[in-house]
């Protein structure tokens, strides 16, 4: 069950689904938006570590909202029914363990988890607490990619054998930063939260948190976890890889 087939049933009561928003930027953004556009959701929670982007988090409502940048305040409401986790890559599975525990369905961004033990732990507490949890591999949802992988099950092209996924794009230089004084606006050490602790650095936070490891889980869990999706979804394969073979290096001059 989807959170949007969760939505759609709860339509037509008295009582809407009250979402919370963890995590205002770009991507929490977009989702605030879609979310809210979907018939009978309202926003009535934003929460981020930073001020700032709590503040454009206010904006997003299109209704009463209530803000905070403490996750426990938010889940505290027992009126809230699901939360949108669009948070660091590192606060994915914590955030969503803690709004399953707290009754709350959760919509959480790709990849789920930081690793491998975080997502399974994440998946038993989503049963543990019958709770939905939906993973943001939003292309399972595009009719276009519906409709050919229901084609490729009906055989237009045979059995298929091999699937093959390739993503390359340029991305921008984040510069080489130094250890400083976080801004005023942003709670450091909660925006580290379950992370090793490591010194602020202007390029590892906002938008740069994922190419560090501490944070982020880079373009394998950005952008790969999409690709290698397609691919396996099209091969029909739903079960772990019994084996793996990566190659590969950072072929540039630092």
């Amino acid at each position: 069950m989807s959170l949007a087939s969760y939505v759609h049933a709860n339509v037509d009561t008295v009582k809407p689904v009250r979402v919370a928003l963890i995590g205002c930027g770009g991507r929490g953004s977009y989702l605030a938006g879609v979310f809210q556009s979907q018939p009978g959701v309202s926003l009535t929670w934003v929460c981020d570590v930073d001020t700032a982007r709590l503040q454009r988090g206010k904006k997003l409502a299109r209704g009463t909202v209530q803000a905070s940048n403490d996750i426990r305040k938010v889940l505290a409401d027992k009126t809230l029914d699901a939360c949108i986790v669009a948070t660091p890559d590192h606060w994915h599975a914590p955030a969503a363990i803690l709004a399953c525990e707290a009754g709350k369905h959760v919509y959480v961004e790709k990849p789920c988890s930081h690793n491998v033990r975080e997502g399974r732990l994440l998946v038993e507490s989503a049963r543990r607490n019958k709770r939905v949890v939906q993973h943001g591999t939003q292309v399972r949802s595009t009719p276009m990619m519906i409709e050919a992988v229901g084609l490729l099950e009906k055989g237009i092209i045979g059995d298929v054998k091999v699937s093959k996924a390739w993503n390359i794009q340029r991305r921008g230089n984040i510069g080489k930063g130094k250890p400083g004084t976080p801004p005023a606006t942003l709670d450091y050490d909660n925006w580290v939260g379950p992370a090793e602790f490591i010194p602020y650095q202007a390029n590892r936070t906002h938008s740069g948190w994922h190419w560090w490891y501490h944070f982020g889980t880079g373009d394998m869990g950005n952008d790969g976890v999409h690709d290698i999706d397609y691919a396996r979804w099209g091969l029909g394969v739903d079960t772990h890889p019994a084996k793996i073979c990566a190659m590969g290096g950072k072929y540039v001059f630092d």
